[in-house]
């Protein structure tokens, strides 16, 4: 284990509220030796954008690592050409202009058809009713696996994120994420073939025709899954919390001072979706002062630099009209989320503006009490109950 301070937290108030530790570490120990995670936490923003490229020190290939061992080696448990070669690889299902010429229209046709129904109802579920589903048909289209219906992929989106995240080894957290990854492998059997004979631009496709092996692929189509659903229906459910207990910003965004984008990205910058990134040492190594070990497991806390006042003044406020430029919420160097331009066609360009638009009056309701947050790791709402007229 690395030499850096001990740093003692409880970690059920961390995951209920991760932020008050967060900023403790960065003032008293930046890099930080936590037994109760079993990792050292990389706090401070310089730091975490120094260490995210030294592959060399920061390694992503973790092979006895909770992601691979339950998802397969994806294309972010690889460094260098092996990553950067699967990247090209998976890029023409996910570029902005496939985003835009392909995806949206998808995403459009889902929006409208959940608002349709959701309209007359006058309250609802946020998070379950509507960014949960959104979320998970955005998913079937750009995977290829449209034989899952949207409550599969979220079911198994989450199996798979309680498995990687399940540093405490429960048995049953991980019985769950084996169930997910079977799902999917099951899925996938079912439609290889028929995407083989007509290859289109989900993520299954495009991996077949730049002729990656089969265990890449069915890797990375649960990568996509794992990150790709929680992420955007996590930050959908957030940014309207967000935005409705901040008069202000919603009638900035709303009068067009302010875009939908910069909304979301503040919501992204201020509570991070993906609030970290692991990595394995592989070499005895300094770094900031403090000595690694081969073995050491080492935590990016994306969550905690989006905070740092260092960068960001007043960081603990949500201001939709902050430079984000800084932000490192899609984290950062050459594990840049590679989703990034379709969840930001998704929440931005569709999810955020066809609600406020289809909703008359959006509001939180008010005999729901608090919503409530939870995780540290990943992070987003429990439920975000609304009413509208």
């Amino acid at each position: 284990m690395s030499d850096a301070p001990a740093f003692t937290l409880d970690p059920a108030a961390f995951a209920a509220d991760p932020y008050p530790a967060l900023a403790q570490m960065r003032r008293e120990a930046p890099i930080a030796n936590v037994p109760a995670l079993g990792a050292t936490l990389i706090t401070r923003h310089a730091d975490v954008i120094a260490a995210e490229p030294k592959v060399e020190i920061f390694s992503s290939r973790q092979p006895q690592g909770l992601m691979t061992r339950l998802m397969g080696e994806n294309m972010m448990r690889k460094d260098g050409h092996s990553h950067m070669a699967e990247r090209r690889a998976i890029l023409p299902a996910i570029s902005p202009r496939t985003a835009a010429a392909v995806w949206k229209a998808r995403f459009v046709e889902h929006a409208e058809a959940l608002l349709a129904a959701m309209a007359p109802r006058g309250a609802g579920d946020i998070l379950t009713d509507y960014a949960m589903a959104l979320s998970g048909h955005a998913l079937r289209h750009i995977t290829g696996l449209v034989n899952l219906s949207w409550q599969q992929i979220d079911a198994v989106s989450q199996g798979m994120i309680d498995g990687i995240a399940n540093y405490l080894g429960d048995p049953e957290i991980e019985a769950r994420c084996n169930a997910a990854t079977a799902l999917i492998d099951e899925a996938i059997d079912e439609r290889l073939p028929e995407i083989a004979r007509n290859l289109d631009h989900s993520l299954i496709a495009v991996q077949l025709a730049a002729g990656l092996d089969e265990p890449a692929i069915r890797a990375n189509v649960k990568l996509a899954i794992s990150g790709g659903q929680n992420e955007p229906r996590d930050a959908i459910a957030g940014a309207v919390w967000a935005l409705l207990t901040h008069d202000e910003a919603l009638a900035a965004v709303r009068a067009g001072e302010v875009s939908w984008l910069a909304a979301f990205e503040e919501y992204a910058r201020w509570i991070s979706p993906i609030g970290m990134s692991p990595r394995e040492v592989h070499a005895d190594s300094e770094f900031a002062g403090v000595r690694f070990a081969p073995g050491d497991r080492v935590f990016l806390m994306f969550g905690s630099a989006n905070r740092d006042e260092a960068v960001f003044e007043a960081p603990d406020i949500f201001d939709v009209r902050r430079d984000n430029a800084a932000s490192v919420a899609f984290g950062a160097g050459p594990h840049f989320c590679a989703g990034a331009w379709a969840s930001r066609c998704l929440i931005a360009e569709v999810a955020l503006p066809m609600l406020f638009d289809r909703l008359p009056r959006l509001r939180l309701d008010p005999r729901a009490g608090p919503v409530e947050f939870t995780g540290w790791a990943f992070r987003g709402p429990r439920s975000v109950p609304c009413r509208w007229d």
